[in-house]
C-alpha cells in the first residue's frame, strides 16, 4: 500500500511539474502560425488532449496484460519450498 502511495505522489509531482508539451507536426504549426497565438495554444491543448486517450487505453491494456502473466506464469511460495 506504501508502495502504490509512493508511485502515485511521484507521478503527481511529476504531473505538475512538467514542462508545457508543444504537440505540433510541421503542418499543424504552420496552420497554427497562420491562426495566431491564442488559437495556437488551443490547437495545441486539443492535440494534447485526443492524445491522452489512446494513451490510457493502452496503458490500462498493457498494465493489465502485466497483471495477469505475474498472477499466472510467476510460482507461489508453496511450490518454491517444495511442498503442496
Amino acid at each position: 500500500m506504501k508502495r502504490k502511495l509512493f508511485y502515485s505522489m511521484i507521478f503527481t509531482l511529476l504531473l505538475a511539474g512538467s514542462i508545457p508539451a508543444r504537440a505540433q507536426c510541421s503542418i499543424c504549426t504552420r496552420t497554427a502560425q497562420q491562426l495566431g497565438e491564442r488559437p495556437a495554444k488551443a490547437l495545441n491543448k486539443g492535440i494534447v488532449y485526443l492524445a491522452i486517450t489512446p494513451l490510457a487505453i493502452f496503458g490500462l491494456i498493457g498494465y493489465r496484460w502485466w497483471r495477469s502473466e505475474k498472477e499466472n506464469n510467476w510460482p507461489d511460495s508453496s511450490q518454491q519450498n517444495g511442498t503442496n
